[in-house]
């Protein structure tokens, strides 16, 4: 059936977010995607990039999720094509140990991780978080009025549909680890936190990052709520301690 479908280019129907899952481990895509379809997700397991990209220049498929070490292939490549070329949500997918691959990934914009074997409540709803943020109708609250608003300086940061806001209404994307760091920093304003206290903070595979993790999400955070990046108001550091987050600094 999964092969038919590939072949025919066509992709299955349904009315939920459709997922691509592309990984060469055929037990493995099939039960993720009998999960996503338990979950009201329409998924399309498919073993290879070229399967991919065999669905043409605009697939119906709302995020990928890959497999970085996609056999005979490069998963983080293929990703990179995929959000450049088609503006996709990305999660990817790996083993532990993959320290270096996770910290490129996250330099390159990827939405998401999960470390195999993954727990399946977390991921679907890691899956529902980065579709939310990326806008797709059926993860959206009908609208903002009762959204939770937390502003800083020009921004402001929408808690219910986990969007930054600009000065002038406009979104700012954020990946899921940019969102989730900058969402725990404004629960905790004007303290002092620990590289540690925020691994913690980011999950159990986000702890199993080199320490550069943080510094990478610091880094990226700070092009996004700061006029001049290198000379940060809002996100500021605390040399030997750990990190701030000053909500009343005017940018």
């Amino acid at each position: 059936m999964e092969d038919a479908s590939t072949k025919a280019h066509g992709l299955p129907s349904g009315e939920g977010p459709v997922v691509a899952i592309i990984d060469d481990d055929a037990d493995l895509r099939m039960t993720v995607a009998a999960l996503l379809a338990e979950n009201g997700f329409v998924p399309l397991p498919l073993p290879d990039g070229s399967s991919f990209l065999a669905l043409g220049q605009r697939p119906r498929v709302d995020l990928a999720l890959i497999d970085l070490r996609l056999r005979g292939e490069n998963g983080l490549a293929l990703a990179i094509r995929i959000r450049e070329t088609l503006g996709l949500p990305v999660v990817m997918l790996t083993g532990r140990g993959d320290e270096m691959d996770k910290i490129i990934g996250l330099e390159t914009g990827a939405d998401d991780y999960m470390m195999k074997p993954f727990n399946p409540r977390e991921l679907i709803a890691r899956l529902r978080a980065v579709l939310r943020r990326s806008g797709h109708p059926a993860m959206l609250p009908p609208d903002r009025s009762s959204s939770t608003i937390r502003a800083f300086g020009r921004l402001r940061l929408d808690q219910t549909r986990r969007e930054l806001l600009g000065p002038d209404g406009s979104e700012i994307p954020l990946t899921n680890a940019e969102y989730r760091l900058l969402d725990y920093f404004l629960r905790n304003p004007d303290r002092v936190i620990p590289r540690t206290e925020l691994l913690a903070e980011l999950g159990n595979d986000l702890s199993q990052y080199m320490d550069r993790t943080i510094d990478v999400l610091i880094l990226r955070l700070r092009r996004k709520v700061e006029a001049v990046p290198s000379k940060p108001v809002h996100l500021q550091t605390r040399r030997g301690q750990g990190y701030i987050f000053v909500t009343s600094a005017l940018p």
